[in-house]
């Protein structure tokens, strides 16, 4: 399984954070809308991520709930059919949630930035240090803490859970 260390935090400053962003990454955001619908899982999380009617991600991630920088560990399976996988899935599993949120992402070397504004939560930023394959997760935690650093990311500000948590199972739809 892929692992990267991430962090996740209420962004207080949303456009001082984005300028921050763009500046230390030296280009433009990705604008990606996302819809998230979560399902029934017991080892784990299972999200089908729609980016559009013919474009998906099928989601497996094992992660803890820990307000500091956290390893996950995922599985990622794309998918052209989405609306017949979440159909399938709702079937087999039940769904649990909804989270809507509109993605700016920013590459910093191997580390993912990305700037969330979640229907009905808010604005946040999340950290995302893709580890190598037997990577020690400490060396990713290095590189966090150094751009939640750059950032201006208060430790006050860091969040346990996921957006999902947040919502807390509610289904949320635009």
């Amino acid at each position: 399984m892929a692992s990267n260390i991430e962090i996740k935090a209420f962004d207080r400053n949303p456009e001082a954070t984005e300028t921050k962003a763009r500046n230390l990454c030296g280009s433009q955001a990705a604008l990606i809308p996302q819809r998230d619908i979560f399902f029934s899982c017991p080892s784990g999380r299972l999200k089908l991520r729609i980016f559009s009617e013919e474009k998906a991600e099928l989601i497996f991630y094992q992660r803890q709930n820990e307000a500091g920088p956290k390893q996950s560990h995922y599985l990622i399976s794309e998918t052209s059919d989405p609306g017949s996988l979440e159909a399938l899935l709702t079937e087999a599993y039940g769904k649990t949630g909804e989270v809507v949120k509109i993605r700016k992402l920013y590459m910093y070397g191997r580390t993912r930035i990305h700037l969330d504004d979640v229907q009905g939560l808010g604005r946040f930023i999340e950290l995302e240090v893709v580890l190598g394959e037997n990577e020690l997760r400490e060396n990713g935690e290095k590189e966090a803490c150094m751009l939640m650093e750059k950032l201006g990311i208060e430790s006050e500000s860091l969040i346990e859970g996921a957006y999902i948590d947040m919502i807390g199972g509610r289904t949320h739809r635009n």
